[in-house]
């Protein structure tokens, strides 16, 4: 056993465990059923290629990011972006609506789109790793769907440049691969925004 003589919450002692399993850590690699890799163990992952640490707010990261991230996938894909800031409303219902970071247009149609996701290096590295989009964006990336018809395919995009190795990648998703999942959360939405308008009118005329 070696002894590091380091005193704790010291950017020394940060750095000093990088990469490594700590006994705090360890709840978050030990998988006891299954066969799936928790985050933690993307996180050691992220911490050995990352060439900065995870000091600044994901939201504020993404803000930052969104415009370069837009960049590097036009570069990558040689595909023109219509990225202004627009919001897309569904033609079936005025309160169905998705906010795009950016579509394509091909002919008169946008039949494709990117949604682009700046997250922590660990769910970067998850997200390329395990080809999966996390559970809490597949609505989202539904909804492009559900508001345009037209689309044909969303690309779902993770941006991290601190991993340097793969700083952009992306999902594909195709409409004819989801389109239970389409018809699923349209017509869910359709069911509350119904409900959601008769108890405004109920309301309105006390």
């Amino acid at each position: 056993m070696q002894i590091i003589k380091v005193e704790q919450n010291t950017p020394e002692w940060l750095q000093s465990r990088k990469g490594k399993i700590t006994g705090s850590k360890l709840k978050d690699i030990v998988v006891k059923r299954g066969t799936g890799k928790k985050l933690g163990f993307y996180e050691l992952v992220a911490d050995r290629l990352s060439i900065d640490t995870e000091e600044e707010n994901a939201m504020e990261r993404g803000h930052r990011l969104e415009d370069e991230a837009k960049e590097k996938f036009s570069e990558m894909t040689g595909k023109e972006l219509f990225s202004e800031s627009v919001m897309l409303v569904s033609d079936k219902n005025p309160n169905i609506a998705v906010s795009p970071d950016a579509l394509i247009k091909n002919g008169n149609k946008f039949t494709e789109a990117v949604e682009i996701k700046c997250l922590s290096g660990a769910r970067h590295l998850q997200a390329y790793f395990e080809q999966q989009i996390p559970d809490e964006y597949g609505a989202q990336a539904i909804q492009y769907f559900i508001v345009n018809e037209d689309l044909e395919t969303l690309y779902f995009a993770f941006y991290d440049p601190r991993i340097t190795a793969i700083p952009l990648h992306w999902i594909e998703m195709k409409r004819e691969d989801i389109e239970s999942d389409i018809k699923f959360y349209e017509e869910y939405q359709i069911r509350e925004l119904k409900e959601v308008d008769a108890l405004v009118d109920k309301l309105l005329k006390f």
